[in-house]
């Protein structure tokens, strides 16, 4: 059966090129071509003939994933406008986000989206793939993805994309300087780790750094969450799963550059061996830490990774991390909050995001809020007592633990849909990931 795609704009020429049945029917459904509608179309037997979707922009992959919400399950589609290439590709990526279900805990659940007969690119199947590796990661609930099924998943992938791999686990940590990453996730019955996969794309010089938070799962600590706030933790590696699923679409993509993905792999858990309010902890900077609050705890995982991130004197640093619910305050759950340390760096990822209509949005690290973090007992608290500015004042937390003259970005991103939308289903997501590629691929191609 042939789908049509039209825009409000292009509507009325398409509509006058239908047969006089076709304008009939959709002059009854009130089809006018906006977005995220569509209709259908039958034939003069009554039989299912052909349909259109209304889309606003043709080059945003989600909007055409109503297609899955509109024709019938099973179906099979012909696209019969003219798209270009790009658009086409924007289409089948935004169907492929439409097909995607999580049912890995639902055997009984049968899911035969509509098929549409168009090729996914090796580049769309790729940002399809990584999404969804994202996605699953996310969904997955805490008993099968603690820090050891990290281990495993960042180990195998190493494996398949011809890549080392290394772990420092448990009290490695502290024989091997990592004392903050361990500090945070000694209460737990899974040891904490971090977890380093090292890989080479051809005539690659410089390198990149990709650091993930992976606290599989936050209690808060002994500031422990109320329980509207921990229902979703198993969401707090959404860092991670970012960090990972960009990885291994450069390393299918074979973008020329030395990768080093590195993920902080813990469970923030209440225990007698907990890390406490009024602990100083060192860092591997050299750095030391009091805990104003354990539910800050993203923050002291991340700032080991990214010492250890520098030492490698790489090109770029860019880090990923549910952080902070201040930055859904700020700009939804939609939008990621970008930070970074070069103007150009937030100019390249703000293009990329229009381009590939997956945006973020700047926001300031402002110096003077590190006020907000004071300490009578050691160099800065983890937290503070203010709730003004939480998001800024975690990014300056974290750029406190880059080096000099090193570029860095870091990105805190929500990793979930509240609720069901086309191509978006409740549960987790990858936010900015098309456009951290873009970034990537333009940078070092």
């Amino acid at each position: 059966m042939e789908l049509f795609v039209v825009t409000p704009e292009t509507f009325g020429d398409w509509f006058a090129s239908r047969s006089s049945s076709h304008q009939n029917q959709l002059t009854a459904r009130q089809f006018n071509g906006a977005a995220s509608t569509g209709a259908w179309m039958f034939g003069a037997d009554g039989s299912l003939e052909s349909a259109v979707l209304g889309v606003a922009d043709l080059l945003d992959p989600f909007a055409y994933s109503h297609a899955l919400t509109l024709l019938p399950e099973g179906s099979e589609w012909t696209l019969a406008s003219s798209l270009s290439d790009a658009e086409t590709q924007a289409m089948v990526l935004g169907w492929k986000l439409g097909e995607y279900r999580f049912l890995k805990y639902k055997p009984n659940v049968k899911w035969n989206p509509a098929k549409l007969n168009v090729e996914a690119s090796a580049a769309t199947q790729q940002a399809y793939d990584a999404t969804a590796l994202v996605r699953d990661l996310i969904h997955t609930p805490t008993q099968d993805m603690g820090p050891e099924q990290l281990h495993e998943v960042i180990e195998a992938l190493a494996a398949r994309e011809g890549a080392s791999f290394n772990a420092f686990v448990g009290d490695e940590l502290l024989t091997e300087n990592f004392p903050a990453i361990h500090a945070v996730g000694r209460a737990s019955h899974r040891a904490p780790r971090l977890l380093e996969l090292n890989w080479s794309g051809p005539n690659a010089s410089k390198r990149l750094v990709i650091v993930g938070k992976g606290v599989c799962f936050d209690t808060g600590g002994l500031d422990l969450k109320l329980p509207e706030g921990m229902r979703n933790m198993k969401k707090d590696m959404g860092g991670s799963a970012h960090a990972i699923g960009l990885a291994q679409w450069i390393m299918q993509a074979k973008l020329p550059v030395q990768l080093t993905l590195l993920v902080g792999a813990v469970e923030n858990a209440v225990g007698p061996d907990a890390f406490r309010p009024g602990e100083v902890i060192n860092t591997r900077a050299g750095f030391t830490v009091e805990i104003d609050n354990t539910d800050a705890e993203g923050r002291v995982v991340l700032c080991d990774a990214l010492t250890y991130a520098c030492e490698k004197s790489p090109d770029l640093i860019m880090d990923f991390a549910t952080l902070t619910g201040a930055a859904r305050i700020a700009l939804g759950p939609d939008l990621p909050a970008l930070f970074t340390n070069e103007d150009s760096l937030a100019a390249s990822w703000s293009a990329a995001g229009y381009e590939t209509r997956d945006p973020i949005w700047r926001m300031p690290l402002h110096q003077a809020y590190s006020r907000y973090l004071p300490s009578g007992i050691a160099d800065f608290a983890n937290a503070g007592p203010s709730k003004m500015a939480g998001s800024i004042t975690a990014a300056i937390y974290l750029q406190r633990f880059v080096a000099p003259g090193i570029p860095w970005t870091h990105l805190d991103v929500y990793s979930w849909n509240d609720a069901d939308r086309p191509g978006r289903p409740a549960g987790g997501e990858a936010q900015a990931l098309r456009s951290a590629f873009r970034l990537v691929e333009q940078r070092y191609s």
